[in-house]
């Protein structure tokens, strides 16, 4: 009996000790890969996060090194969380053509028909899900009294893309055409996402602008969404490169991730010499620091060479120049019948510009947009509206901005 406590005793001091070197190689690794900048409120908890994130990942990659599990299943299989009933909500499972949706029904009796609100979560195309976001679901459902639909698309790199967006815009016209059914509007559907998700909602948003066989489209949500993969040296992407929670290196390699599966070609796109030259200025209308206001360039920007590509690594990338990959491409006819448009930007994410840029062509070619900038953000913030002693009130105002919009509608 005393040998089994004392190997116990040592089990438990080794695992105690392994633990701590992970914890502490964790710390040192966001001091030494990122940086916070001042403007950021509450900084010690954004690294308190970042380094759970940190560790996380490293024992993924444990596990699947020793053959228990990929890396990928177990930081999704972390991320998720299970609230339970809600008192102010149905909450169903269904599936809309194929596609798994969970549906947030206010209890609150309706005068009328509600407005339907597609919600397409981030994850940057490869982790996400109905949980990871499920108490941003059920807030909007409950401050807007709407009906909220959260897609659980197909997740890379299992499924590359075309797949996410298929899956989110097949899901969408399903809505659209049994909205009654679920008390909503056929008139007063909007698509909403974050992150990857935004990515997704531009896209959906513009293959519908031009269908006449549904109704259109009220509105449309981005919330810091990624909606160019032509230049990541744009002044947001120096600016923020390491600033948690999506390091430029990393934005590269989801998108690579979405496309292709992998992200054999990230050091090619990093340099920006992925893209032909003749294909960058084709689309330096849209794409380029010139259309970024001076201000947003104030924290430092030095402007990048252009560099050729080989054709075997452009044959890889090329679908990059695809508006349902990229929405930033898309030609001005289909920008101009979008539909009002709500943008989310934060100061300190990489992804800033990407929303600054499209806020540009959109409203250059008529469309009203209503911008909320976070200047204390960061990219990720808004699911952070709700988590205990580790919230952010940026990512509260940021949401109550999204609320209010839509009760505007």
């Amino acid at each position: 009996m005393a040998v089994v406590y004392m190997l116990l005793v040592l089990f438990s001091a080794v695992f105690i000790g392994g633990f701590l070197l992970l914890v502490m190689a964790a710390i040192n690794f966001d001091l030494s890969n990122s940086e916070i900048p001042p403007g950021v409120t509450q900084p010690v908890k954004l690294r308190i996060v970042h380094i759970i994130l940190i560790i996380t990942a490293v024992v993924g990659r444990i596990l699947e090194n020793i053959g228990i599990c990929s890396q990928v299943g177990f930081v999704r299989y972390m991320q998720g969380r299970t609230l339970g009933v809600d008192p102010k909500l149905f909450i169903k499972d269904l599936w809309f053509d194929k596609v798994p949706v969970r549906i947030y029904q206010p209890k609150i009796p309706s005068a009328g028909q509600r407005r339907g609100v597609m919600f397409f979560h981030g994850g940057g195309w490869v982790f996400g899900s109905f949980e990871t976001h499920e108490k941003l679901c059920r807030c909007i459902a409950r401050e807007s009294e709407s009906v909220v639909v959260a897609v659980g698309y197909r997740l890379a790199p299992e499924h590359k893309y075309p797949a996410a967006y298929e899956d989110c815009l097949n899901a969408t016209i399903h809505f659209m055409k049994n909205a009654e059914h679920y008390g909503v509007d056929p008139a007063n559907v909007i698509v909403c996402g974050d992150s990857a998700g935004g990515n997704l909602a531009a896209a959906v948003s513009q293959t519908l602008a031009g269908r006449s066989d549904l109704p259109r489209l009220r509105a449309q949500i981005l919330i810091y969404p990624g909606l160019q993969a032509l230049d990541f040296n744009l002044p947001s992407y120096q600016q923020n490169q390491g600033v948690p929670l999506l390091h430029r290196e990393h934005a590269a390699f989801y998108v690579l991730q979405y496309l292709n599966g992998d992200a054999a070609n990230v050091e090619e796109v990093l340099k920006g010499c992925h893209i032909p030259i003749d294909i960058k200025l084709k689309y330096s209308k849209w794409v380029s620091p010139d259309n970024i206001p001076e201000r947003f360039k104030v924290r430092g920007y030095k402007p990048h060479v252009l560099l050729d590509c080989t054709a075997e690594v452009f044959e890889k990338v090329k679908r990059f120049c695809e508006p349902n990959l990229c929405p930033l491409l898309a030609e001005d006819a289909c920008i101009q019948q979008l539909p009002e448009s709500f943008i989310l930007t934060c100061e300190y994410d990489v992804l800033r510009d990407d929303g600054l840029l499209y806020k540009k062509r959109l409203e250059d070619n008529g469309v009203q947009v209503t911008w909320c900038h976070l200047e204390d953000g960061f990219h990720g913030i808004i699911n952070s509206f709700n988590n205990g002693w580790l919230s952010f009130p940026a990512g509260k105002r940021g949401l109550d901005s999204v609320v209010n919009f839509l009760k505007s509608l």
